[in-house]
């Protein structure tokens, strides 16, 4: 587990955007796929992240700062929240996009997965805009504990063939803390990566 880590900068809107030139790994997921729940249980922080019943509490980019390794990792606003306004939905993509595009800090996006659903569109549109990018895609999957293991299995492996990948996701719970370490363990190495070719 990291041994710091703090809450730096919040940006609500795109011209608060500005450079923060330290390696940026971003979390991106649906408005209730458990991103905050997952980002307290990972930094062992119960309010890092502010959680609720409501799915849409994330509307801001928040950049956390990891310590010692300095780098960041940050929340992007749950996206496809229906009960906010059109023009609300529209305003976070706007920021989301614009976070994304040309930004050389980025070395992946954790795209955070529902394990109990079968592959969404939603999440399908977010990843092939990331990769189309040439950011590197990271599928996690959350909320482990919520359904039998053939269901997540069987969406593991639809999103395995979906995402031409070598090995199937990584299957998460911020409840009983399945994998927390691993996911963990997975950003450093990561980020370790970035630091080793620069």
């Amino acid at each position: 587990m990291p041994s710091t880590v703090i809450l730096e900068k919040t940006i609500y809107t795109i011209d608060q955007l500005e450079e923060m030139p330290l390696p940026q790994l971003a979390l991106a997921g649906r408005s209730n796929v458990g991103k905050s729940s997952l980002l307290n249980k990972l930094t062992g922080r119960k309010n890092l992240a502010k959680t609720s019943s409501t799915p849409g509490k994330t509307r801001s980019l928040n950049f956390y700062k990891v310590l010692p390794e300095d780098f960041y990792l940050v929340d992007l606003p749950g996206y496809g929240y229906a009960r906010c306004s059109k023009t609300e939905r529209e305003k976070w993509a706007a920021l989301i996009n614009r976070y994304l595009r040309d930004n050389v800090h980025l070395f992946g996006v954790v795209a955070l997965l529902d394990s109990r659903l079968p592959p969404q569109t939603l999440d399908i549109e977010l990843i092939t805009f990331i990769r189309s990018q040439g950011i590197d895609v990271f599928p996690v999957m959350t909320k482990a504990d919520k359904c039998k293991q053939p269901v997540r299995s069987a969406n593991q492996t639809a999103w395995q063939r979906l995402l031409g990948s070598e090995k199937p996701p990584l299957l998460t719970s911020s409840h009983s803390g399945m994998n927390i370490d691993k996911l963990w363990q997975f950003f450093l190495e990561k980020f370790a990566a970035v630091q080793h070719t620069e």
